[in-house]
């Protein structure tokens, strides 16, 4: 089953709140590429894309798309005031040189160590892995946002990862639709839950050892 908008609006907004003033942030593409439409306009940052573009803003408005503007999956974007453009070696310099304070990315599965796994789908091809293992080695902190199931059911934080692996041991933390979660020294760390869910529908969901936090809130 798919994840309704409501659910995509909620978990860009509750990681647009691990965005702080001043960062220099890289967002990947899906529900990553929504999270600055729930910036507070007193949070000043700068989001980068790989395909060259520092200082994107909010998605424009439906009709008022610019073709010449788009992030690194090609879907539209605005810019802000100030902004710039530059070739993609440059920008990938900007990654490996470790000036990105934080990158929001999707997943296909999350290991209980942190590891990812997030550039090969089952059964379609792809184009190769992208710039997500730069991102993922790169970035100080990495921040993934996903469904906590697949369209089967099966969890995708999961004890090990079943599928080719993206980076090891590089997520810090993990927002779906039902929890947030906090990779802290090899463990799961259940630190919110999503309205309406209960710490027993997260433990059920999914397939790694959860501890839970002693400060354990709700996000509504």
């Amino acid at each position: 089953m798919g994840m309704g908008i409501d659910f995509r609006q909620k978990i860009a907004m509750r990681a647009a709140k691990e965005i702080k003033n001043g960062m220099i942030v890289n967002l990947g593409i899906g529900i990553p590429s929504i999270v600055p439409d729930y910036l507070p306009e007193d949070v000043h940052v700068m989001f980068h894309a790989e395909n060259g573009v520092m200082g994107i803003g909010p998605s424009p408005e439906k009709g008022k798309e610019d073709e010449n503007l788009c992030n690194a999956g090609g879907f539209p974007i605005t810019v802000l005031k100030g902004a710039s453009y530059f070739d993609s070696a440059t920008a990938f310099g900007i990654i490996r040189r470790g000036l990105l304070d934080l990158t929001v990315l999707g997943a296909l599965q999350v290991s209980e160590k942190g590891d990812l796994a997030n550039w090969i789908v089952p059964g379609k091809r792809v184009p190769g892995i992208g710039g997500a293992m730069d991102l993922a080695q790169k970035a100080k902190r990495v921040i993934v946002v996903m469904n906590h199931t697949d369209k089967a059911g099966n969890p995708k934080i999961v004890k090990e990862c079943s599928l080719p692996l993206t980076s090891k041991s590089c997520v810090d933390l993990i927002i779906t639709e039902m929890a947030v979660i906090e990779v802290v020294d090899d463990t799961l760390v259940l630190k919110e839950l999503m309205s309406p869910y209960t710490v027993e529908d997260v433990i059920e969901k999914t397939g790694a050892k959860l501890e839970i936090s002693t400060d354990l809130k709700m996000f509504i």
